[in-house]
């Protein structure tokens, strides 16, 4: 997999005041605001460079207000590290192509996996399958 690297000027100018929040400084969208996704067949992909991260078969309805996943299209996509803002310790999950900021990974999750990957909707692109 090629790494993708763009200047904060260039990440800037590719992506929404929002997506470049939550993408680039690890921001937080406002929970609801992305219920508008298809229910249909899909691929949800990075909006900085277009990896593919998650299936809609691994889609759920945690209740959070956030797009949830029991698991991501391949590990080898997402990756993760330890997050320690808020005073809590997370596991956040980014783009393993450009290193966007996706959500965070928890273990409450439904089958098979046991896991909720709980991410922000404006950094997803989802592409129906034809």
């Amino acid at each position: 997999m090629d790494k993708i690297t763009k200047t904060d000027a260039e990440w800037r100018a590719q992506l929404s005041e929002l997506a470049y929040k939550v993408a680039r400084k690890h921001g937080t969208e406002r929970a609801g605001s992305h219920e508008d996704f298809p229910k249909g067949p899909g691929i949800y992909h990075c909006v900085g460079c277009g990896a593919p991260l998650f299936d809609q078969g691994a889609k759920f309805d945690s209740g959070t207000g956030w797009p949830s996943f029991y698991a991501p299209l391949s590990a080898e996509m997402v990756g993760e590290s330890i997050d320690r803002s808020f005073f809590s310790t997370r596991t956040e999950v980014h783009c393993n192509r450009c290193e966007a900021h996706l959500g965070h990974v928890f273990p409450d999750g439904p089958a098979p996996t046991g896991l909720r990957y709980c991410m922000n909707g404006v950094v997803l692109k989802f592409e129906e399958k034809s």
